[in-house]
């Protein structure tokens, strides 16, 4: 235990081992957070697009949205957000059903 002897026939890790362990944890929570970020960009690229074909006019007559275009928007995020959340649950139903196989 002390002085780099663990007992036993088994080796010691080098006293490197949790540094590079720290880096390698270090490394893996970056790329996690990398793949959310796209994730998320994905998600409100998809988002932007979706509801912008649906609500908004090509003309652009006003710098500002109108009354109905707002309204619609209003409710095509909430439904694309609704949508996704089911997706989500439903997915994870299957996956916890195939687990439990």
């Amino acid at each position: 235990m002390f002085g780099g002897f663990s007992g036993g026939n088994k080796a010691a890790a080098p006293p490197s081992a949790p540094i590079q362990n720290g880096y390698a944890n270090q490394q893996a929570q970056l790329a996690a957070a990398e793949q959310e970020m796209d994730m998320i960009s994905d998600l409100f690229n998809r988002l932007s697009d979706a509801c912008h074909k649906k609500c908004i006019i090509n003309k652009y007559p006003d710098s500002d949205l109108t009354k109905g275009e707002s309204v619609c928007i209003d409710r095509c995020v909430s439904k694309f957000f609704q949508v996704n959340k089911e997706v989500g649950d439903v997915l994870a139903k299957l996956s916890e059903m195939n687990q439990g196989r």
